[in-house]
């Protein structure tokens, strides 16, 4: 079972990471950074398969992914 870390001081709130997920395990969080971005939280749920998709896009390196 795979897992990404999202570093949420980091993200901008761009939604890259949204929309290129293939089961859609990243969604739009209620809470707000630092920086008054609305982040992205991963969903957690066991069915992301560790592509890596959603850190090659992600233009500020804020998601980790752990296979």
């Amino acid at each position: 079972m795979a897992k990404i870390v999202i570093d949420s001081q980091k993200c901008k709130g761009c939604l890259l990471c949204i929309s290129v997920c293939p089961r859609k395990e990243i969604v739009v969080s209620d809470k707000m950074n630092r920086r008054g971005a609305r982040i992205v939280k991963f969903k957690d749920d066991g069915l992301c398969s560790g592509c890596g998709m959603c850190a090659i896009i992600c233009p500020d390196c804020c998601i980790e992914v752990y296979k």
